[in-house]
């Protein structure tokens, strides 16, 4: 005979305004980790100039050095955005708890 072992379902956890703020505060960590990486960047590659009289060289120099910045940028913004959402989501959970009439 097969028998088969029950499976166990994921339940969703409702979300506390304490967990909204910890996810937030980890998110705007990772955001501010990511917005001193991309000023170092920055930095670093202003302070070294692309040495070459190929303007191919140049222009792919240019857009690879672009593009680094760019994506260390974009995901700044993210965790900023997921960090104000959070924020946002936890403020509207706390009003909802206060406002709730108790039922005792």
């Amino acid at each position: 005979m097969n028998q088969t072992q029950p499976t166990d379902t994921p339940t969703q956890v409702p979300p506390t305004p304490l967990r909204c703020i910890t996810g937030a505060a980890i998110s705007g960590g990772l955001g501010y980790a990511l917005y001193l990486l991309m000023i170092s960047i920055a930095t670093t590659f202003a302070k070294k100039p692309i040495h070459s009289d190929n303007q191919l060289v140049i222009s792919l120099t240019s857009a690879v050095r672009t593009l680094v910045v760019g994506v260390v940028a974009l995901g700044m913004g993210i965790f900023g955005i997921v960090t104000i959402g959070l924020l946002a989501l936890a403020v509207q959970l706390l009003i909802q708890q206060l406002t709730k009439p108790k039922n005792n």
